[in-house]
């Protein structure tokens, strides 16, 4: 009887030990999205026929935080009044304050504090408002130290927009964020990386986060190897990322090419989506 009564105690504490593990995992959604500049005649694809599809994917996808690409100040402004659970932070590329597009980091209000944030430039001068190497335009990077307030980790967010032309940009301007981001997380607080790199998998300006930060294209349990840019349907390429690091793993990794309100395209690209666990 003992035996009995001991088997039972021990199976008892297994299974209160894997509720408790399984209550202790915390996840953070992420989301990068290029919004496709809004000012562009894109036709049938133009801004004003399809911006309502973004706030119904937030809506569905539910990200805690989320950076975008190629918006402008109302794009930026459409998401604050359509999605008001959001806060953001970011200016413009091209003056350092409300000219030209904007690399903005989006947060859920009820589940991230904001902590601090920057910008810097992809240049030689990065502090100032500048275009670095053989880049066709200004490009930049945000980051931010926030808090999820659900479990009271601290973890930063950058997201960037690299150069679609310039090789020697793109690499170098990845290289920059590397070594900026080395600088502001001395201590290795867990970090999320989102953006448009303009580059496929592979390329050689990617090697700069190999050893450093992770995949989560190609770590998470569930994924998928969708094309992330298609320019309207007329391309195939996997352009956006989502890297991680000192998180404990990558649960999910999607591609979202869902329709929203029969809204064919929301940009030229798909929103990616991770589900990050600490």
């Amino acid at each position: 009887m003992k035996k009995i009564i001991l088997s039972a105690g021990l199976l008892l504490g297994a299974v209160l030990a894997f509720i408790s593990c399984k209550e202790e995992k915390h996840t953070l959604t992420v989301i990068s999205y290029n919004m496709r500049v809004g000012t562009t005649d894109d036709g049938d694809n133009s801004w004003e026929n399809r911006k309502r599809a973004t706030p119904l994917m937030l809506r569905d996808k539910k990200p805690d935080v989320f950076g975008v690409q190629e918006a402008l100040a109302f794009q930026v402004d459409y998401i604050m009044e359509n999605c008001p659970e959001y806060a953001s932070v970011g200016v413009g590329r091209d003056d350092g304050d409300k000219k030209g597009e904007y690399m903005s980091i989006f947060w859920n209000k009820e589940n991230i504090e904001m902590k601090d944030w920057g910008t810097f430039w992809l240049s030689e001068t990065p502090d100032v408002p500048s275009k670095g190497w053989d880049a066709a335009y200004p490009r930049t990077a945000t980051w931010a130290l926030m808090k999820d307030k659900r479990n009271g980790r601290e973890f930063y967010y950058v997201n960037t927009h690299l150069d679609h032309r310039g090789a020697e940009a793109q690499k170098n301007g990845l290289a920059l964020i590397v070594s900026r981001i080395r600088d502001i997380n001395p201590n290795a607080v867990p970090m999320v990386l989102t953006g448009d790199f303009n580059v496929k998998p592979g390329a050689e300006a990617l090697v700069s986060l190999v050893g450093y930060m992770q995949d989560s294209r190609s770590t998470a349990t569930v994924s998928d190897t969708l094309a992330s840019f298609t320019g309207w349907g007329k391309r195939a390429d996997i352009l956006d990322y989502v890297y991680y690091s000192d998180f404990n793993s990558c649960e999910e990794f999607e591609t979202v090419v869902k329709e929203y309100d029969g809204v064919p395209y929301i940009s030229d690209h798909y929103p990616v989506k991770s589900i990050l666990v600490w």
